[in-house]
């Protein structure tokens, strides 16, 4: 049986790169392209014994690390590999600590990232060369904020996302087309699932996903 690989980028040319990767790796794979969060959890909903999700961390619906969070919250059984224009040290290290199965470099070339694909269906976690020993010595800074993102269900989740963008009760409930009340009764639980009283907390606890592009990079500079 065919092995299904989902794609999560939303830039075009790079999915276009990263499905040439997939094919030449397992070339009878059947690859999933989708460009957001929301058009990933769809895909994995249709698909859930798919067998690898390629992600890239800062897609719509999601802030920085969350959206890596979330899947391993919801999809534990489910590699997912970071694809990262970030090359910087402390994301490696907050990738593996959030559940990534990899990490791999936009800039890496198509050769490496093919062989990344490999490792990481045979169930090796596949890091840049010389990553895994510098990272190794750094500190975690992993927090239980990201236990309790974790726990949300696929709507709390994409609700949360809406809080941070600013958007009002009305124009989430038109967006996701419920009822404001609906759309109250999970902000409810977002704010109990994450401890926080209100939007601005709630705002200011997933700006602890975000990435941070003062740190070092896998190139020590």
């Amino acid at each position: 049986m065919a092995q299904t690989i989902i794609v999560a980028d939303d830039h075009p040319l790079f999915r276009a790169a990263l499905k040439q990767a997939v094919n030449q790796a397992v070339p009878d794979a059947f690859t999933i392209e989708v460009d957001s969060i929301k058009a990933l959890q769809a895909a994995i909903e249709a698909h859930p014994d798919s067998d690898l999700v390629l992600l890239d961390l800062n897609m719509p619906g999601a802030h920085g690390f969350s959206g890596l969070v979330f899947m391993r919250g919801q999809y534990p059984g489910l590699p997912v590999v970071v694809v990262s224009g970030s090359e910087q040290l402390q994301v490696v290290r907050r990738s593996i600590d959030y559940g990534a199965s990899g990490f791999i470099p936009k800039s890496a070339p198509l050769p490496t990232i093919t062989k990344a694909i490999q490792d990481v269906l045979q169930g090796d976690v596949w890091l840049p060369e010389g990553a895994a020993d510098k990272i190794e010595r750094m500190h975690s800074d992993a927090t239980d904020f990201s236990e309790k993102l974790a726990s949300l269900t696929p709507q709390q989740f994409r609700v949360l996302g809406m809080l941070a963008e600013g958007l009002l009760n009305k124009q989430i409930a038109y967006d996701l087309e419920v009822s404001e009340a609906t759309i109250k009764a999970h902000i409810t639980a977002v704010f109990r699932k994450l401890g926080v009283r209100n939007r601005t907390q709630a705002v200011i606890a997933i700006q602890q996903m975000e990435i941070d592009p003062s740190e070092q990079s896998l190139s020590g500079s």
